[in-house]
C-alpha cells in the first residue's frame, strides 16, 4: 500500500510521443468546465473524499458475517486479511494512476475508450453503470433488514415494501441536494456508524479466546464457496467507481493517490477488528452468521444498549453507501454525455445544486426495479457485471501503459510492463472463478443486460449518424472506431 503515496507531488511534464490528440475532453476539471457545470460550485476535497471511497466500498463491517457462515472464523478472518492485497490495492492502484492522468466524470469509461475505442468504452459504461445500480438497491434492503430487528413490522408484506420504496426516494432526494453535502454527511455518518464497533471491539479484548480464531467451522457443516466469495467480493470491491466523481474534485490528481491510501486502510481495518472481536469472544452455532449477525453479538458482549446502537449505525451506514454510489453513478451517465457516449440531456444539470438530475432519476428508477430481488441475487448480479467491467478495466490499464508509456501520469505506479501484467492476471484469475461459480439467474439477468449493452451501442451509434437525438463530440467519438 505503500506505493500508492509514492508519487504525488507534481512532475514536470513528460514526452508525449505517441500520445495522439485527446479525443476526449477531460470533463469537470479546472483547465476545461464543460458547460454542465456551473464553475462556481463547491468541489470535494480530501477528508469528504476518503469517506465517499470507503462509503463506495464498505461503509463498515456490517454485511461481513456472511462469510463466517459460509467457511469458518479462520477462513473469514484470512480472507478479509489477504483479499485485500491482491484485489483491493491492485484495484486503487490502478484507479489512483488512472483518474489522475484522466481526471474526468467520465472514470472508467474513458479509460476503455482511449485504450480500444469507443464500443469497449460504451460496453464499459453500462457494464459498470448497471452493476452500480444494481449494488445500490442493496442497501436500502440491508437497511430494512436492521430495522426490523428494532420493528418487527418490517419483517414482510406490504410495510417491507413500502419501506424500502420511501427509503430509496428520500435518499436519492438527499442525493439531488449536492455531492458537497454528500461529502460532508459520508463524514458524520463514518463517525457515528463506527463508533461502535471501536467500543464493541475494545470491551470485548477480555473475553477474547484466541483459540477460537483458528476454527475452521463447525463438523458436518458444509463449506459455501459461493457464498463465502461472493461476501468478501461484495465487501471489499468498487474501488474504481469513484473515478467517475473526479471532476468533482479539488486538485485530483494530488487528492486522489491520498484519497485511495488512506481509505484502504480505512476500510481493511474497519473489517479485520470487529471481525477478530466477535469471533474471538462470543461462541455460537455458525449458521447465526447472518447479516445482522454483529448487532447480537454486541448485545451478548456489552449489553442491549449496544445492539440497538450498532443496529442504528447500521442504518446509517447504508445510508452513507446509498448516497456515496448513486453519486458515482450519476455523473457516470453525466461524464458519459459530455464525452458523447449518451444523448446530451444526460448531462442536465440542477439549477438549484448543479447536480445531474437525470442521471439521478434513471438510477433510482432502475433501482426500485431490482430492489425486490433476494439481498443474495442482488449482490451476485452485481458482482457478475461488475467482474465484466473489471476485466475490462485491467485490460485497459495494460494497454494504456503499452499503447502510451511516456504519457504524463501525475501518479504511476512503481512497475514496468511485466510487473503490472502479473499484478492483474491475479485478481483476474479471481473475477473468473466468480464468474464461474454463478447461479443460472446470475447468468441470465447477466447475459439479457449484456445483449442490452451491444444492442444499446449500435442504437446511439444509429440515432448520432442520423442525427436524431443531440450529442456532445458525437463525431470525435467516432474517430477511433477499432
Amino acid at each position: 500500500m505503500a506505493e500508492l503515496r509514492g508519487r504525488t507531488k507534481q512532475e514536470p511534464p513528460e514526452s508525449t510521443a505517441g500520445e495522439p490528440p485527446n479525443l476526449l475532453p477531460v470533463t469537470g476539471t479546472d483547465t476545461l468546465t464543460t458547460p454542465t457545470r456551473n464553475p462556481t460550485s463547491k468541489k470535494l476535497s480530501l477528508l469528504p473524499l476518503i469517506f465517499l471511497i470507503y462509503f463506495e466500498v464498505a461503509g463498515g463491517p456490517y454485511g461481513e458475517e456472511p462469510a463466517v457462515k459460509a467457511a469458518g472464523p479462520l477462513l473469514a478472518i484470512l480472507g478479509f486479511l489477504i483479499f485485500p492485497f491482491i484485489w483491493s490495492v491492485p484495484e486503487a492502484l490502478i484507479t489512483a494512476e488512472l483518474s489522475t492522468a484522466y481526471p474526468g466524470n467520465g472514470g472508467f469509461v474513458i479509460w476503455a475508450h482511449r485504450a480500444f475505442g469507443p464500443f469497449c468504452g460504451s460496453l464499459m459504461g453500462t457494464w459498470k453503470f448497471l452493476s452500480g445500480v444494481i449494488n445500490v438497491a442493496a442497501f436500502p434492503v440491508l437497511c430494512i433488514d436492521y430495522l426490523e430487528k428494532l420493528f418487527p413490522v418490517f419483517d414482510s408484506g406490504l410495510p417491507r415494501k413500502l419501506a424500502i420504496l420511501i427509503s430509496t426516494l428520500f435518499l436519492s432526494f438527499v442525493n439531488y441536494t449536492g455531492l458537497t453535502i454528500v461529502g460532508y454527511a459520508a463524514v458524520g455518518l463514518g463517525v457515528v456508524s463506527l463508533l461502535p464497533f471501536i467500543i464493541m471491539s475494545l470491551i470485548a479484548i477480555p473475553q477474547i479466546h484466541p483459540h477460537r480464531w483458528g476454527s475452521l467451522g463447525q463438523q458436518g457443516v458444509k463449506k459455501d464457496w459461493n457464498l463465502f466469495f461472493n461476501t468478501l467480493f461484495w465487501n471489499l470491491n468498487f474501488w474504481d467507481n469513484v473515478s467517475t466523481l473526479a471532476g468533482e474534485v479539488e486538485k485530483p490528481q494530488k487528492t486522489f493517490p491520498v484519497a485511495l491510501f488512506s481509505a484502504v486502510i480505512l476500510t481493511c481495518l474497519a473489517y479485520i477488528v470487529p471481525l477478530l472481536a466477535v469471533t474471538g469472544a462470543v461462541s455460537v452455532d455458525q449458521s447465526e452468521w447472518e447479516t445482522g449477525f454483529m448487532a447480537n453479538a454486541a448485545q451478548m458482549i456489552s449489553g442491549k444498549w449496544l445492539k440497538i446502537w450498532i443496529e442504528i449505525g447500521a442504518v446509517l451506514s447504508a445510508i452513507g453507501l446509498y448516497e456515496a454510489q448513486l453519486s458515482s453513478s450519476a455523473y457516470q451517465l453525466q461524464g458519459m454525455a459530455d464525452l458523447g457516449f449518451l444523448p446530451k440531456f444526460f448531462a442536465l444539470r440542477s439549477k438549484w445544486f448543479d447536480t445531474p438530475w437525470v442521471g439521478i432519476l434513471l438510477s433510482t428508477a432502475i433501482t426500485l426495479g431490482v430492489s425486490y430481488m433476494t439481498f443474495t441475487d442482488i449482490i451476485s448480479s452485481a458482482n457478475f457485471l461488475y467482474s465484466l467491467g473489471m476485466l475490462l478495466e485491467f485490460a485497459s490499464f495494460v494497454w494504456l501503459r503499452r499503447k502510451y508509456p511516456t504519457m504524463k501520469r501525475p501518479y504511476r505506479v512503481p512497475m514496468r510492463l511485466p510487473g503490472l501484467v502479473i499484478m492483474c492476471l491475479i485478481p483476474s484469475g479471481f473475477l473468473i472463478f466468480i464468474m464461474v461459480i454463478a447461479t443460472k439467474i446470475v447468468y441470465l439477468v447477466s447475459g439479457l443486460m449484456t445483449v442490452g449493452a451491444i444492442g444499446w451501442y449500435f442504437l446511439i451509434k444509429f440515432c448520432r449518424s442520423r442525427k436524431l437525438l443531440e450529442f456532445n463530440n458525437g463525431d470525435e467519438n467516432e474517430d477511433e472506431e477499432g
